[in-house]
Parts: structure tokens; sequence; C-alpha cells
């Protein structure tokens, strides 16, 4: 099980540094296998020109790595802007109506190929205050989305967000399948899940466990007073060595990503991710 983890281990490179060619170096020192890019060097991946991609891409294949996947921002956006609804990270991008967003995705599309992927993470729009309300529009502009990838041979890669519509396990798979098309499938989180107070397994990898085609491992704890933090892996509620047995188990070829979110106390980004990778390890070499 060690091996067949860690042969399929990458991380998101600005969880490791802000400067990529330091997150590369650390990322091949450590054994990863491929990178996901999101900010490169302040720049979010979205808004790389053509020759900034194809450097990107030649400074991770130098290194004997590849891209997994582009981890952009697209959907991250009111589904109508006249309704409140929640919001989140944006990545140092600026809030835009869905017709932008759709521009960004032909975009993303066109940078996906400069950069040697043909995944793409993408979300479900900001969360509404009755999210099975607008079910029918989320599904139909993601099935949009997916019609536009499958032109382009790409991917979308469909992550749960607390902070959008597909916030949990049930609700990105439900997305999934009403969209259903092998161009939209799920991005799995269960840092995420658990970070929003839910139960990320068994509970919510059961309903993901056939709309998935990636993962991201990350952990969270609930405090005491009802918020939550991000911890490395092993220390929340996520109990990782279980997740992964029944992942194996049940045949999940796809990759893993480290995205750590966690920063300790007078610590780097960096520090943080080799806390987890470390915890992960130690954790792998007691099964």
């Amino acid at each position: 099980m060690c091996k067949m983890i860690l042969e399929r281990l990458g991380v998101l490179t600005d969880e490791v540094s802000a400067h990529f060619e330091e997150a590369l170096d650390w990322a091949v020192e450590q054994g990863l296998k491929h990178v996901e890019v999101r900010v490169i060097n302040g720049k979010n991946v979205i808004t790389l020109n053509d020759e900034q991609a194809t450097e990107v891409r030649r400074q991770v294949e130098a290194r004997g790595l590849f891209i997994s996947a582009m981890a952009s921002p697209l959907f991250k956006c009111a589904l109508d802007l006249s309704r409140p609804t929640a919001s989140g990270d944006t990545f140092g991008q600026k809030e835009e109506d869905v017709d932008a967003h759709f521009a960004k995705l032909d975009r993303a599309i066109q940078l996906a190929k400069l950069l040697g992927t043909n995944r793409i993470r993408v979300f479900s729009f900001w969360r509404e205050a009755e999210p099975l309300k607008y079910k029918e529009d989320i599904v139909s502009c993601l099935r949009r989305a997916a019609e536009a990838a499958q032109q382009g041979g790409v991917q979308l890669l469909l992550e749960n967000e607390p902070s959008c519509n597909g916030g949990f396990a049930e609700e990105v798979a439900e997305i999934v399948r009403g969209v259903d098309s092998p161009a939209l499938r799920g991005l799995w989180d269960p840092g995420n899940e658990a970070y929003g107070g839910r139960e990320a397994f068994p509970a919510g990898y059961r309903f993901m466990k056939d709309a998935l085609a990636h993962i991201h491992l990350k952990d969270a704890y609930i405090c005491a007073d009802g918020t939550a933090r991000c911890v490395p892996l092993g220390s929340g509620n996520v109990p990782v060595i279980a997740h992964l047995k029944a992942l194996l188990a049940d045949g999940y070829e796809g990759l893993f990503t480290i995205e750590t979110h966690y920063i300790p106390e007078g610590g780097s980004q960096m520090t943080g991710t080799r806390m987890t990778l470390d915890a992960l390890r130690a954790l792998l070499s007691e099964v």
C-alpha cells in the first residue's frame, strides 16, 4: 500500500513555496512524482501567457516531474450577481460573472495543452442560500462547461468546496451524475469535507467513490468552539489510512495531491507541507 500511494503522490506547488522553482526542487528532493499548478510566482495559472506556460512546463519536465492538473479558480463566481451568496478564496482573481468564467474556460483549455495536462480543477459557483433551488441551473451551466471540455480534449475536476454549491460529497456526486459526461468528474478532498463539519469517511466517500477521478490530501479538525482548522494528515478528523485502504480496495487508480493549507506557528508553508508529508509516510509505514 505504501508504495502504491507514494508512486502516485504529488503536491500543489504554492503549498510549498511562493517561488515556483524552489517548490519544484523541493518536490524532487522529497521523491514526489507530479505537481499541480495554481499560483506561480504570484500569478494565477489562468493568467499565464503562452510563453510563460511553455516555460512552466519546461521547468517541471526538466526535473522529471509532470503537471497532473491546473488548479484553476473557474466558476468560483456567483451564478446570479443579484442574489446574495457565500464567497471564498479566488487566489488573486477578481470577482467576475459567469460569462467571464466561460471565456476563462476557453483559455484554460488552451493553457492545459501548453502545460501538458488534460485536467482542470473547477468549482460549482458561490453557495446559494438554498442550493437545491438552483440545482438545475448549476447542472446546466456545468454541462455546458463539460461539453466545451470534451470538445477541447480535457477533463474538468469538480472539487467539494464548502463555499460553493457543490460544497460536500453528496452535492458534488449529484452534480456529476446530473451532468452525465466523462468530461466532468469529482475531485475529492476529504479535508474540505471535515473542515465543513461533515464526516469524510466513510460517509462522504460513500457518495463520492463512483464520481471521483482525482484526490487532494488534507486534514482538518473542528475545535471545541466550533471553528475549523487545517492540520497535518492524521491529526484531524479524517481517518487517513482507513480511507486510503478503501480507495485502493475499490480500485481507485488515480493520483493523490497534497494540499496542506497548514502553516505551523512560527513556520512556513514548506514546513507545514513537510510535516504533512512526513505524517503520511509515518502512517503508511504502520500499515
